[in-house]
């Protein structure tokens, strides 16, 4: 895949904002977010009918835009909507079991070392996120913190990998992040939390360019 795809990749679910969520979206994505990946998990999340109009709606927003698609952890509806790709966790359905059967389509694995990630290299991914590299509030079940090492590591081992960075990530991280190894930074709380979410995307827009 593009690599610059990663740069600003934003994710989000209706429970990560106090706004309608399908604003903060659209100011995300005015401002320049490359990727988005719909995550629709924890407390008040939505499910049933509710998800899947929700996740439409999304969608929709990002065809206007002409930024890609993401579903997380939901291969199905992935397939049902025809989604532009699908990012699925350790704990999740396996990526040598979703290769196949979405040929042409991005597939992202979340990864926490070598290991993993030599796995997800031999499963056919398209990228791997590694993470979180600083404390994160948005996922109620992350591991702690590893900085950039990860990174360094993973970067350097397999060059050829797209990588995006994962947890707590803010703007001025981004210069660390990126010559760390990273190809782009996954963004929640920084853009879906921010008062003005085209003002906060274009901070990290900004700043991955003047790397």
């Amino acid at each position: 895949m593009d690599k610059t795809l990663l740069s600003t990749y934003f994710i989000m679910g209706s429970n990560n904002v106090s706004r309608p969520p399908l604003e903060v979206l659209e100011e995300a994505l005015i401002g320049g977010i490359t990727l988005f990946q719909l995550r629709e998990k924890g407390e008040n999340a939505l499910t049933g009918d509710a998800y899947v109009e929700f996740a439409k709606q999304c969608q929709s927003l990002c065809q206007k835009y002409k930024v890609p698609f993401i579903v997380n952890d939901d291969f199905d509806l992935a397939v049902q909507l025809d989604a532009d790709g699908v990012h699925v966790g350790q704990s999740d359905l396996n990526a040598t079991v979703i290769r196949p059967q979405f040929k042409g389509k991005i597939l992202g694995v979340s990864v926490h070392n070598l290991e993993e990630m030599q796995n997800a290299i031999q499963a056919g991914v398209d990228y791997v996120g590694i993470g979180p590299v600083y404390a994160t509030s948005s996922k109620a079940d992350a591991i702690p913190p590893s900085g950039t090492k990860m990174i360094k590591e993973a970067s350097q081992r397999f060059p050829a990998m797209p990588i995006v960075a994962i947890g707590g990530l803010q703007a001025e991280h981004t210069a660390e992040v990126l010559q760390a190894g990273a190809d782009g930074l996954s963004i929640i709380s920084a853009i879906a939390s921010a008062e003005d979410a085209t003002a906060a995307t274009q901070s990290f827009v900004n700043a991955v360019k003047n790397i």
